[in-house]
């Protein structure tokens, strides 16, 4: 933020009123205040404080807080786009109500996500990366910073080549996605902002378990399989590990069970070896050549899963599920 006083009233008239930040600035005190008044309500809640109002319900139905957001985003961006752009104060006033309703609604992301209350579980969790995801992205933009195609686009709006915008436009997207289809998603929103990251995600390894890995790696490149699983031990798993102690340290411990167990596999069970006479599926020779489409090195590891179940069964096959 080059040219701003250190001051605070004058970094604050120079940097976000006279650039026009005032309503995204308004938006990022909304969205925080929101957040952290919303975790301090539902721990409360959760600890079972008795002056505490606690949940509110209409007859027995739960009135989730994502509710109330919806009802403020509505509210704030209908009423945004009647006010005029002269009228800065009103603006950055709805800018504020946008903000806390978006707080609410991204404080339960995961239930829209799941369509089940799956707030204090694991995959819980997913509203509180959003929330940090929205105000990294706001923080940025109020940092001067602009997406691919605006931080650049008054400079070829005037004297530049169409073209070439166009091209370095669609270069950075395509790197974006790769970058997100290797499971860097953090990389990938930052680098939105700063392409030079997209490069460095999109060419380093993806993360084991990513689109990407599961299309590329695995039996097709199983050095690169094992480079990337040894590299999310050594490095990713630590990282999340110090991540989950941030998120509750910030919005409480998400460790009840989640409400359904999860998805089994339903299908016909595979017969033990001895009465299903797999020995035929093998190639001719009994050696271990691989099928050019890659089927004999599935049907070799589903045998030994097979053999595994069935020899802990005592020689039953598995039940179906």
């Amino acid at each position: 933020m080059t040219g701003c006083d250190s001051g605070l009233e004058p970094w604050f008239q120079q940097c976000i009123v006279a650039t026009g930040r005032l309503p995204l600035f308004s938006f990022l005190v909304g969205l925080l205040a929101a957040f952290v008044g919303i975790r301090f309500s539902v721990r409360l809640i959760r600890a079972g404080v008795r002056w505490w109002p606690g949940n509110i319900r209409l007859g027995g139905l739960h009135v989730h807080h994502v509710v109330f957001g919806v009802v403020l985003m509505a509210g704030a961006g209908i009423a945004g786009l009647a006010v005029p752009d002269g009228w800065p104060v009103w603006r950055a006033v709805l800018a504020v109500v946008f903000g806390i309703g978006t707080g609410l609604v991204l404080d339960e992301f995961a239930l829209i996500l799941h369509l089940e209350d799956v707030y204090w579980t694991e995959r819980g969790r997913t509203s509180v990366d959003a929330v940090f995801a929205a105000v990294a992205l706001s923080g940025m933009m109020l940092m001067g910073l602009r997406p691919i195609g605006l931080y650049r686009w008054g400079v070829f709006s005037r004297d530049g080549d169409t073209g070439v915008f166009a091209a370095e436009v669609a270069g950075s997207l395509l790197l974006a996605v790769v970058t997100l289809l290797k499971g860097k998603t953090w990389t990938g929103l930052v680098g939105i902002f700063w392409p030079p990251l997209l490069v460095v995600g999109a060419l380093r390894l993806s993360r084991p378990r990513a689109l990407w890995a599961r299309r590329w790696y695995g039996i097709r490149r199983p050095d690169r399989q094992r480079r990337a699983e040894a590299r999310e031990r050594r490095l990713r798993v630590p990282l999340m590990a110090a991540k989950v102690r941030v998120q509750e340290l910030l919005a409480g411990r998400h460790d009840l069970p989640d409400p359904r167990p999860a998805p089994t596999h339903r299908g016909r069970a595979p017969r033990c070896p001895d009465r299903a006479g797999h020995a035929g599926s093998r190639p001719p020779g009994g050696h271990t050549t691989r099928l050019p489409n890659g089927r004999w090195i599935y049907e070799k590891n589903r045998l030994s899963a097979v053999k595994s179940v069935c020899a802990h069964n005592g020689g039953a096959p598995p039940p179906i599920t």
